[in-house]
């Protein structure tokens, strides 16, 4: 653990990349398959994630996200994108690929479906989409955690208009939007950033303690 620590220490949000230093192929596959792994509410995992590599694209990219230059300058550039709707034949598809991959009969998971079929159903295609972001940045937490955790340099980005973004990377006819980006390599050598330490609310600050006799009274109120 005290690793892992070290390595969130070490990370920050990296605002000059070395152009010249590339993510290797196996790197950025082990990234991937962290975003791939990431928990989301059911497991329905409501987004996807493009690897954009073409300087023309991010160029474009670039130019609706106040020509921030870690999205031409840092070796890939990862779009966090959830999906604009949800519906039945969304879960259902998923059902379906549960007991594909688990050997199991779409029959025995009922219980599960009419669940996840419930919570869709009973919410507004607002709160959906509103849901489906929240499970995007659980995805994004997982790619800066990895990142750290392979001294890889990324930056969590949302200073960019997201319409125009869409439109560039197609998203529309593929039902997402795009709910962050995150360019990932290397820092250069001599950024002053990176030296700077890490600001945070103490741990006193931070997390609060709630005692049962404090439960207790509130729910006596």
């Amino acid at each position: 653990m005290s690793t892992y620590l070290d390595n969130l220490y070490w990370r920050y949000a990296t605002k000059t990349f070395d152009p010249s230093k590339k993510v290797s192929q196996a790197q950025l596959d082990d990234l991937l398959e962290a975003l791939r792994l990431s928990a989301s509410s059911y497991g329905l995992q409501p987004y996807r994630c493009i690897v954009i590599t073409d300087p023309v694209l991010r160029s474009k990219i670039s130019e609706h996200a106040w020509n921030q230059p870690q999205i031409t300058s840092a070796s890939h550039l990862i779009a966090i994108c959830a999906r604009r709707t949800l519906d039945e034949a969304y879960v259902e598809a998923y059902v379906s690929e549960i007991a594909r991959q688990r050997g199991v009969s779409i029959e025995s998971l009922k219980g599960f479906r009419d669940m996840m079929i419930g919570f869709v159903q009973g919410r507004t295609s607002e709160q959906l989409a509103e849901w489906m972001k929240r499970q995007a940045y659980i995805a994004l937490g997982f790619l800066l955690s990895a990142a750290a955790q392979m001294r890889i340099d990324a930056c969590p980005m949302e200073g960019f208009d997201a319409e125009h973004v869409d439109r560039d990377l197609g998203l529309l006819e593929r039902n997402l939007t795009t709910v962050a980006l995150c360019p990932v390599g290397f820092r250069v050598a001599n950024d002053p950033l990176a030296a700077q330490k890490k600001v945070r609310l103490s741990k006193e600050q931070f997390f609060l303690h709630v005692s049962p006799t404090a439960f207790e009274e509130t729910q006596n109120r």
